[in-house]
């Protein structure tokens, strides 16, 4: 058996992802200043959104990956609306070297579950009484690498502590 490109292809099992299970774990829309809050506003609100990845190994080859999404917009001051959203999913991951396995579990997996994190989002803000709020898709690459350079840094740092 040839890999395409005429040479033998690897003997082992290709690489597998498996979705097993996708739920919400946690889920928060708060309207504080409701109904003025839905009053047209002089000025667009100014919407702050974090985003973050967390993954458990719940047995062999499968894990829990949660994808955290806080946001909260404000106008003039006031706090129009506000969520949190914890959405995960289980995953089978077999015949991935060790070496690739960390960037799967905290980059594919996430972007697998942000489609539906998106649509919660958008459809409980839009049931709040506002327009929906349609996330823009992440960069869970760069966020990887973020994650992973600030790791490295609070290492070094816990090394080079005076004693």
């Amino acid at each position: 058996m040839t890999n395409g490109n005429g040479a033998p292809s690897a003997a082992g099992a290709p690489p597998q992802l498996n979705v097993l299970a996708q739920y919400t774990k946690d889920l928060s829309f708060e309207n504080p200043n409701a109904p003025s809050s839905l009053t047209p506003q002089p000025t667009p609100p100014q919407i702050n959104i974090q985003i973050n990845v967390g993954a458990n190994n719940l047995a062999e080859n499968e894990y829990e990956v949660t994808l955290s999404v806080e946001g909260k917009a404000e106008s003039a001051g006031k706090v129009m609306f506000s969520f949190e959203l914890i959405y995960a999913g289980v995953f089978r991951i077999v015949n991935v070297p060790p070496e690739n396995l960390h960037p799967l579990i905290m980059i594919e997996c996430p972007r697998l579950l942000f489609p539906f994190a998106r649509e919660i989002i958008a459809t409980s803000v839009r049931d709040g009484g506002f327009p929906p709020l349609m996330l823009d898709p992440v960069d869970f690459v760069g966020l990887y690498r973020q994650n992973m350079e600030r790791q490295a840094a609070a290492a070094q740092a816990a090394q080079v502590k005076p004693s």
